[in-house]
């Protein structure tokens, strides 16, 4: 590849249905992951937030000095990014009080004022343009909001909206398949789908990772959070290296 071709490539990964496969493991280990902190070893909420967001802070450094795109690096910084955005929301939702509906709401907020900024600062926020500092910097930023906000819906549904673990992760797998739908039979915007379809993923993990690790009198298998986080990083790590990685293209 020449250094020209190379300029063209964005520094993410190209949007296909291993990155989509990739992404909803990702979002059940950061469930599992976050729990495993903050419950199982009892770091609680705020502690395994700053554990988590610091290690996802010197992850997103090294992601924008990276020169081009590197697959386990990106993949290591999502994963922080839905580990940090567990722990996040469960702190707003439960330590501060406001309730799975505040914190969706606070958090849904949040995400679509970054995409606004970042659309007003860059004139776009179509992820294959994720190449400047600028860009990524926007990018992680609503990545973390995202995550977060999925882990309130998640949680939201299960309980608030009282579907149980696997009725909320049906629930969120048919909103997806909608998208699928939408992406195929329709004309509406390829940018604003991809968003909404990384939101989506992130509650869909959530459940199932929930219904994972939660006890059986919560509707759960109450399955090792430990175990479970591992087995998860493994076959997240054997995707990594079986299904096809390449950076998407610049427009």
């Amino acid at each position: 590849m020449t250094e020209l071709d190379k300029q063209f490539l964005s520094k993410v990964p190209a949007v296909t249905l291993g990155f989509w496969f990739i992404k909803i493991l990702a979002t059940t280990l950061g469930e599992t992951g976050g729990d495993t902190l903050s419950m199982t070893f009892d770091f609680g909420y705020l502690a395994s937030t700053a554990i988590f967001a610091s290690i996802l802070v010197v992850l997103v450094w090294l992601q924008i000095r990276a020169k081009g795109f590197h697959p386990m690096l990106y993949w290591a910084t999502i994963i922080a990014s839905t580990t940090a955005g567990t722990t996040m929301a469960d702190f707003a939702d439960r330590s501060l009080g406001i309730g799975y509906t505040g914190g969706s709401s606070l958090l849904l907020a949040c995400v679509l004022i970054s995409l606004f900024v970042w659309y007003r600062a860059l004139g776009t926020i179509n992820v294959d343009t994720v190449r400047t500092p600028a860009a990524e910097t926007f990018y992680w930023i609503t990545i973390t909001f995202s995550q977060t906000l999925g882990t309130a819906l998640g949680d939201w549904a299960a309980d608030t909206g009282d579907l149980g673990y696997m009725g909320a992760a049906i629930i969120f797998a048919a909103l997806l398949l909608g998208v699928v739908a939408l992406y195929y039979g329709s004309k509406v915007s390829r940018v604003g789908l991809f968003w909404a379809a990384f939101i989506l993923t992130r509650p869909l993990g959530a459940a199932v990772g929930d219904f994972l690790d939660k006890p059986l009198d919560h509707g759960g298998l109450e399955f090792s959070r430990p175990i479970a986080s591992a087995v998860l990083g493994a076959i997240i790590l054997g995707s990594i290296f079986f299904l096809p990685q390449r950076a998407g293209k610049h427009p």
